[in-house]
């Protein structure tokens, strides 16, 4: 976006002619705090304030201190706004930095005193997620990583380019795209910087496996080259009024259409797998810290550059030039060839490197040497800087005496560089300190990752498209692409070593004085603040910034961490800030959108409901529905005029005299299939199952190392190497997931997998006296006598309506009863067939409810119902399901003397004396006689009751309880209070109906 000049009169702004950024043909008109800004298209928010001659933003966040615009990108931790709605379906957004937000026509925005405010409105944008796998992921699109990514992407790897400007470049862009009296020689190949960027950029469109994004901040770095990255396209969205920009043709997964965001996407998280990493990622320019160095007007070097060469801004008239480094002769020959007055460059050290005296000659700019600003005046306006004081350092970098002070508008600092080895550091790499840049850096890459450039501390163009081009080129080659390795060519640089000044004092200075030598911006922390923890006994970095909050803003420390250590150190008298150490580096990045981590799930889809192929018929049936974990299930079925006691008990007694049928579709599902399935699941489970026939089911529970019960459910053998496992319905996901912990850490060696498929199966369970009349019905070819079909046994077969089938006899409610399990496809006509079959028997729709009486009935537990992970299965009383002959998850632990205590609770049935009062759940039992008053608290608790139905069997309240050494109870009466009294309770054998099993075979 070329621009050869714009006029004061055209957009109210004032422009240079050599901004590189913007396209003064495209002029955009927008708001902040009210008052009405103009721009183009390309500008910030920041650049087209400083065009429009402001430079202030909102005061700071806990001082009210007048604060000013400091940095030009992602590091900005003064200038934050509010942004309005921009689209229909849009919220308010909080918390952007000026810096990074691209002005689009009628933009409104306000200032913010770092404290946002939550939009409480409905954000009915999209937002999405995208999951991919590449060769080669390079993080940065500054001259490194395009190197890389031009080296990368020739070879024929996958190869996916990230960067979170809007614009390919990097550093570049900071530069004037033209040849700089004095300035470096930013050429590359022999032609400009910008020619190079564009021609690079366009070979990406090209080549087929090659995808780049621009304004795409990865903030998240782990194991195994796992990356996160934020795409956003606020932007695109908003210039084309919500319908979504051109899908890009880039593609990193071979189809060249797959990585365009959809119409209308507001932003994008990248979840990305690399086989090889190269992070380009380069450094932020340090502020100095001496007194009121927040005044507005004061900014980094690098961002007046910035400003300067690619929107065309002078961000001031008189610019003086604090310097620690070389990188501030760079800027002073541009403001040079702008024609923009410097009373002054302020270098912090003794004598001219070779090129601070190449540019002062040529600029005529005075040079003060060994010196630097100490203090300044904000008599502008808005609090703007109007002078800077400098005095002399001494040996020890401690200012002496008052110096002169020299009337200025911009102050511009360069305090020095940290490389951004953010993403590095979250891997937990190795970081060490330079001493000779002032700065951390990767002592060495991670696995299978290369570090380029800037964040190397290696700041010269040369060495960066070297380092560039040698990675992207290795990279590729080690995931087997290979091509010819071209380095592209730049001038030779050296950068003469840097005096950083980490505090600007004199001899007479307190550091608890000095509470306006900020660190922290954001934070409002200043050396009075690092010192207050220091003098509280802190010393790690670690604990002074959780002290003082310093680098906890938005920002994340970007600019400030490492002045924080170099005070420390400072303070300490360290001349050596890797002894003081650094802080640990986390996810994310930069801050992250809720809504953007969200993606597509909310709304609806926040928890989507799961529904079975059934569901259809029993929406038409009126059946009233629970959620069991996320699948809708039905809980009874009411007909007119009943309420759900009376559906209940109808439902109930159809199961015990006639039939009755269930949607269990939703039971967990696991197919386990290797020549080690059988022994694997011995493991698992307190009983064995290598042994089992194919053709065969066993019911079998599970534990945790603890002992304690953690699911169960019924197991088939469908082969030698096959299983077919069911699950609680809760429990399903839980399970598959301990099954591979389990199997990838512990027995790795077994050969055997796990897949779930609960959603390919549809099961309707038929239970009761007349469920053999209705499988005979619907399975004709099947034999289903006692004698043929024995309980816990499944037969594949054919139903009456040509549907294949697997028909096990199993039993949850202690009837004789049948599993259908089909096809998810076939589900509802299986159902349907069986309702037709069942018509003549009066067959009965039952719910959970009534499942949940049935199996209380007959003592049968619910996992996460009655058990709470204190159980054991002695506690309930299945010590006869608990192998004695071999080892499985959790028996050592009962041996331990807790899980074999002799008043531990024990599973019980609980009846009231009354026969009338049904119990609630969760009810405390006390026992008989103990007093329940204030003055006799706290009352001592035997145990409480988990389960509490009325039965329909035996037309009276009936509940499963566990009771302190309660078998050993039985007949006792203990109490529970109700309403405000105590109620009588028989502890009675948890099996309450057909105890000797005789209703099970029919």
């Amino acid at each position: 976006m070329n621009s050869p000049h714009t006029s004061s009169a055209d957009t109210g702004t004032r422009r240079l002619p050599q901004a590189t950024g913007i396209d003064s043909s495209r002029p955009l008109r927008f708001t902040v705090d009210g008052q009405a800004y103009s721009g183009f298209a390309g500008d910030t928010i920041a650049s087209a304030l400083i065009a429009s001659g402001r430079i202030d933003c909102g005061a700071s966040t806990y001082l009210g201190r007048s604060r000013g615009i400091l940095s030009a990108g992602i590091e900005e931790s003064n200038a934050l706004v509010r942004v309005q709605p921009r689209v229909a379906g849009d919220v308010s957004e909080s918390m952007l930095p000026a810096t990074r937000v691209p002005i689009t026509e009628g933009l409104e925005a306000d200032y913010l005193s770092g404290l946002g405010i939550l939009d409480p409105g409905q954000d009915e944008l999209v937002y999405e997620h995208k999951h991919i796998h590449v060769d080669v992921l390079i993080v940065g699109a500054g001259p490194a990583g395009l190197a890389a990514a031009r080296e990368a992407g020739k070879s024929g790897a996958r190869t996916l380019l990230l960067d979170d400007r809007s614009a390919p470049g990097g550093s570049l862009l900071s530069s004037p795209g033209r040849s700089v009296e004095g300035g470096l020689d930013e050429s590359i190949d022999d032609v400009s910087a910008t020619e190079w960027i564009e021609t690079t950029v366009n070979g990406f469109a090209e080549a087929e496996e090659v995808t780049y994004r621009p304004n795409t901040t990865v903030f998240g770095s782990y194991d195994s080259n796992f990356f996160v990255a934020l795409e956003d396209r606020t932007r695109e969205l908003v210039e084309t009024e919500g319908t979504g920009s051109g899908a890009s043709t880039d593609s990193a997964d071979g189809d060249r259409d797959n990585t365009a965001p959809r119409a209308g996407t507001r932003q994008r998280v990248w979840h990305i797998r690399a086989k090889q990493v190269v992070l380009a990622t380069g450094a932020h320019e340090r502020p100095i810290v001496f007194a009121d160095n927040d005044r507005p007007g004061i900014m980094l070097a690098s961002a007046v550059r910035t400003y300067l060469n690619r929107f065309g801004v002078a961000a001031g008239q008189r610019i003086a030039i604090a310097a620690t480094n070389d990188s501030a002769y760079e800027l002073l020959a541009d403001l040079h060839a702008a024609g923009i007055d410097v009373p002054a460059i302020i270098d912090s050290r003794t004598t001219a490197s070779a090129m601070a005296e190449r540019v002062v000659d040529t600029t005529g700019t005075r040079l003060i040497l060994g010196s630097t600003v100490t203090g300044t005046a904000g008599q502008g306006p808005a609090g703007r800087i109007s002078r800077v004081t400098v005095a002399a350092l001494d040996e020890d970098a401690v200012a002496a005496g008052h110096g002169e002070d020299i009337d200025v508008d911009l102050l511009a600092v360069a305090g020095g560089f940290s490389p951004v080895i953010h993403l590095h550091g979250q891997r937990r790499g190795p970081i060490v300190w330079r001493s000779d840049i002032a700065a951390f850096v990767p002592r060495t890459p991670v696995r299978d990752q290369f570090t380029v450039g800037a964040i190397n501390g290696d700041y010269s163009l040369e060495a960066a498209l070297k380092d560039g081009a040698e990675a992207g080129n290795a990279a590729a080659n080690r995931t087997g692409f290979a091509a010819a390795l071209t380095v592209p060519k730049a001038a030779a640089m050296t950068f003469a070593p840097a005096r950083p000044l980490w505090l600007v004092t004199s001899a007479e200075d307190d550091h608890t004085d000095l509470t306006t030598h900020f660190i922290d911006f954001q934070r409002d922390q200043s050396v009075a603040d690092v010192q207050r923890a220091m003098n509280a006994g802190m010393r790690s970095v670690e604990h002074v910034k959780r002290y003082t909050s310093i680098s906890t803003g938005g920002d994340q420390g970007k600019t400030s961490a490492v002045n924080a250590i170099g005070a420390i150190a400072s303070i300490l008298g360290e001349t050596d800030l890797g002894s003081v150490g650094h802080t640990t580096f986390r996810a994310p990045f930069a801050p992250v959108p809720f809504a953007a981590l969200a993606g597509r799930r909310k709304g609806e889809l926040f928890d989507p409901a799961r529904i079975t192929a059934i569901h259809p018929w029993h929406v038409a049936h009126g059946a009233e529905f629970e959620d069991v974990g996320q699948w809708k299930r039905p809980w009874y079925y009411p007909r007119p005029g009943e309420d759900m006691e009376a559906a209940v008990l109808r439902e109930g007694k159809a199961v015990r005299e006639s039939v009755g049928f269930q949607d269990a579709s939703t039971l967990g599902k696991i197919e386990i299939r290797g020549t080690d399935a059988g022994e694997f699941l011995g493991q698992i489970y307190t009983n064995g199952f290598k042994k089992l026939k194919v053709g065969k089911g066993r019911y079998g529970l599970m534990c945790k190392p603890d002992g304690m019960i953690f699911d169960d459910g019924v197991t088939l053998r469908v082969a030698e190497d096959r299983y077919y496992m069911t699950t609680t319905t809760g429990g399903a996901a839980t399970v598959l997931e301990w099954l591979e912990e389990w199997h990838q850490t512990e027995w790795p060696s077994l050969d055997v997998v796990f897949t779930s498929v609960t959603e390919q199966w549809s099961t309707v369970a038929v239970a009761g006296p007349r469920s053999r009349d209705v499988i005979a019905k619907i399975a004709p070819n099947l034999d289903v006598s006692n004698e043929a079909f024995e309980f816990m046994g499944f037969r594949e077969t054919t139903l009456a309506n040509g549907i294949p089938a697997r028909i096990c006899r199993i039993s949850f409610s202690g009837e004789l009863a049948f599993e259908v399990n089909v096809e998810n496809y076939y589900g509802l006509a299986v159902w349907e067939a069986v309702a037709e079959a069942g018509a003549e028997f009066d067959i009965t729709p039952y719910g959970t409810e009534v499942m949940h009486v049935l199996r209380a009935e007959k003592g049968f537990i619910i996992v996460g119902q009655d058990t709470d992970g204190t159980v054991t299965p002695q506690d309930a009383g299945m010590e006869w399901i608990v192998s004695k002959l071999k080892d499985f998850i959790g028996k050592r632990s009962y041996s331990r003397i807790g899980t074999a205590r002799e008043d531990r609770k024990h599973l019980v049935g609980v009846l009231p004396v009354d026969g009338t009062t049904r119990l609630a759940e969760g009810a405390q039992l006390i026992t008989a006689g103990t007093p329940v008053t204030p003055e006799a608290g706290p009352v001592p608790m035997i145990g409480h009751v988990t389960s509490s139905y009325m039965s329909p069997s035996l037309d009276r309240p009936i509940g499963l309880a566990f009771v302190e050494n309660g078998r050993n109870r039985t007949g006792e009466i203990i109490q529970t209070p109700v309403a405000g009294g105590l109620v009588d309770v028989e502890i009675t054998s948890p099996v309450f109906y057909d105890p000797e099993g005789n209703r099970r075979d029919g």
